[in-house]
């Protein structure tokens, strides 16, 4: 049974579908990479399938379970779900430390001790517990992103989801979280991530999908996709020079 099954997903704004009709599956340890045009529904689907935006039909299943039903406990599904959102989405009022603990306690219902003691496993994971009590206006653009990373990873999910992970950051930034998702890829993660960085996509993926109109119009591995696939607009997209859009 796949971790994560998406079928027939549709979302609509204003009655204009953003995903239309589109499937996925996602296995235990398996890597894959959104990629498509700007504003062909990326992020609203990893968003949909977290519930942190309603889908309009469709129905997805994690670990066999239907998530889409009106009973489910969606704080419990984001738990098995970790996002790193584009824009890091840190309180700036926390400390690093903090903003990692803060789901710990509230969630998890930790002790303090217990939550500290995660965190900083987190931090030493990401190489930032020398900088566990900074607040976010105080680290770069590429340690807020180390911090995100742990805070998603404390909490222990199934699987982590990264938006545009790379896009906030300028390019030896860049270069540094692809290092480390890719070391998480070597440790087994099971990752679904949303980018434009090409890079990145060769260094972590096992598939790519390629989405455009809300659709998924191919899906295979990196030399499949970036450098022999038959339809010249797909080709096009991943043409000579291609790291970010």
């Amino acid at each position: 049974m796949a971790l994560l099954e998406v079928s027939g997903l549709v979302k609509e704004f204003d009655g204009k579908p953003v995903l239309n009709g589109v499937d996925l599956s996602l296995e235990e340890g398996q890597v894959k990479v959104i990629m498509g045009p700007s504003g062909c529904g990326k992020s609203t689907l990893l968003r949909c399938i977290n519930r942190l935006v309603e889908p309009t039909s469709g129905r997805i299943l994690f670990r066999g379970e239907d998530v889409t039903r009106p009973d489910t406990d969606v704080r419990a599904l984001r738990q098995r779900i970790g996002f790193v959102f584009q824009h890091f989405a840190l309180y700036r009022h926390l400390s690093a430390l903090d903003n990692i603990k803060l789901g710990l306690r509230k969630l998890r219902r930790m002790s303090d001790a217990e939550a500290t003691d995660r965190a900083c496993h987190e931090l030493r994971r990401m190489d930032m517990e020398e900088h566990r009590d900074k607040y976010p206006a105080q680290l770069s653009g590429g340690q807020k992103q180390r911090v995100a990373i742990a805070r998603a990873l404390a909490m222990d999910p199934a699987v982590l989801f990264f938006d545009e992970p790379t896009s906030a950051l300028d390019p030896r930034m860049a270069r540094e979280v692809v290092a480390l998702i890719n070391q998480l890829f070597m440790d087994n993660v099971t990752m679904l991530c949303v980018t434009h960085d090409v890079f990145l996509a060769r260094y972590i993926s096992d598939r790519i999908l390629f989405l455009d109109h809300g659709q998924v119009r191919a899906e295979g591995d990196v030399e499949q996709l970036l450098d022999a696939h038959d339809d010249p607009q797909i080709r096009a997209f991943f043409g000579p020079g291609t790291r970010a859009r």
